[in-house]
């Protein structure tokens, strides 16, 4: 375990180093991920082959997040962080490589694709399983508010704009700025003091570690049915943002925005992102958590609900700034409450459990968006997602303010 914080700042120094870190990830990761469908764009049209893109960043989750976990209760998560970002930098110089010597198409942009994802399992699975490491655990709604105000703003909103921009230029500057981001983010982790690894007391195997995470979570009811509705909420959201693009960017599309335009309309998610993180522990003293958990569900059913109808992007823009806002409300409360409520031996694999639920069903999303908008239409796969979101509004039975104290109180962590 690492040192206590400096009682001079309240978070620590190793916090707002962590902090720059996660930044300069998270924007590589804005401009990657974002950067990729745009420039799959130039080799197809098919809506199907354009989700296919998210579908091959996502599956890692579906495949992959249960290793992670284990491996990042084993390994010291500071250098596993620095690691992935140091191979995801790597994946993307080789990219620029093949760009360079003529070789670019959709399937290696795929290849690519599920690589980055892989090194993105690991990083985030470790990062979020360090936090409480790093900060005092009476600390961590604060620290996570902080995390998702850098991460959001990096991720969605100065890397979508960026984006846009970048991909107007070549392939080359799109994949080369986040190698270069993803590698400066390694640098500075490494300046991070202590040692990260969590405290083990006797020799496992893989699978038994993995099983060990399982079973913490399947039979926590309350952290169970979170990732249930977690689960729920990511598969509608991907299958949405998977057809996207193909509503908004071009000629032929809905909107009819140039791509920077395209850009500029994801990163209202973020500026509300960034609103609500400083937002987030106030309203949850104001409504409780419950209630503004509720209220997050239903504003992140109306983007959809919007888009379904009408194509006017301010009309969009106004409903993904609402939706960002409660959104990262949602994240700091359900991010903090586990780790509060987890123990630290257990953190990274009961992470990983919890985000193959709820991240594993993204590329599920994008498949099934790709595929219902051939069948259906771009604006049929919107209203449906719509109504699918909203029925995690069932949920709140057993995720109530009572239950989450209870959960805490049971765990020492009061």
């Amino acid at each position: 375990m690492a040192e206590s914080p400096h009682p001079g700042h309240p978070l620590g120094p190793d916090f707002w180093r962590l902090l720059v870190s996660s930044g300069l990830s998270n924007l590589g990761d804005g401009l990657f991920k974002l950067g990729l469908p745009l420039v799959a764009i130039g080799f197809t049209r098919s809506p199907t082959l354009i989700a296919g893109v998210t579908f091959a960043v996502t599956l890692p989750w579906l495949l992959f997040a249960l290793p992670a976990g284990a491996l990042a209760d084993r390994l010291d998560r500071r250098l596993a962080m620095a690691g992935a970002d140091a191979v995801r930098a790597g994946l993307l110089v080789a990219l620029v490589a093949a760009a360079l010597l003529g070789a670019g198409n959709i399937w290696l942009l795929y290849a690519v694709g599920v690589c980055v994802g892989v090194a993105e399992t690991l990083y985030d699975t470790s990062a979020q399983s360090i936090l409480p490491q790093i900060v005092p655990r009476d600390r961590l709604s604060r620290a996570n508010a902080r995390l998702y105000a850098v991460e959001l703003t990096a991720n969605e909103f100065v890397g979508p704009a960026l984006a846009g921009l970048i991909a107007a230029t070549s392939m080359i500057a799109t994949f080369g700025t986040p190698a270069a981001l993803w590698a400066a983010a390694a640098a500075v982790l490494l300046l991070i003091r202590g040692s990260y690894r969590a405290g083990r007391t006797r020799r496992t195997t893989l699978r038994a570690d993995i099983a060990e995470g399982l079973r913490f979570l399947w039979r926590h009811r309350l952290l169970r049915t979170l990732a249930v509705m977690v689960g729920v909420g990511n598969f509608t959201q991907s299958a949405a943002m998977a057809i996207l693009v193909l509503y908004a960017v071009g000629p032929e599309s809905d909107m009819k925005l140039p791509v920077p335009a395209y850009g500029l309309l994801l990163t209202t998610f973020a500026v509300g992102s960034l609103a609500g993180s400083f937002l987030a522990e106030r309203l949850q003293h104001t409504l409780g958590r419950a209630r503004s958990l509720g209220l997050a569900i239903v504003t992140r059913a109306l983007p959809f609900a919007v888009l379904a109808v009408t194509a006017n992007p301010y009309l969009a823009g106004a409903t993904f700034l609402l939706g960002g806002a409660t959104n990262i409300v949602w994240n700091v409360i359900t991010v903090s409450l586990r780790q509060r409520i987890t123990p630290d031996r257990l953190l990274g694999r009961v992470n990983s459990g919890y985000r193959l639920v709820a991240w594993g069903s993204m590329p599920l999303g994008a498949a099934a968006g790709g595929l219902l908008a051939d069948v259906l239409g771009l604006r049929p796969v919107f209203a449906v997602m719509a109504v699918l979101t909203l029925t995690t509004l069932t949920g709140l039975t057993i995720v109530t303010d009572h239950h989450m104290a209870t959960a805490e109180l049971d765990n020492g962590q009061n």
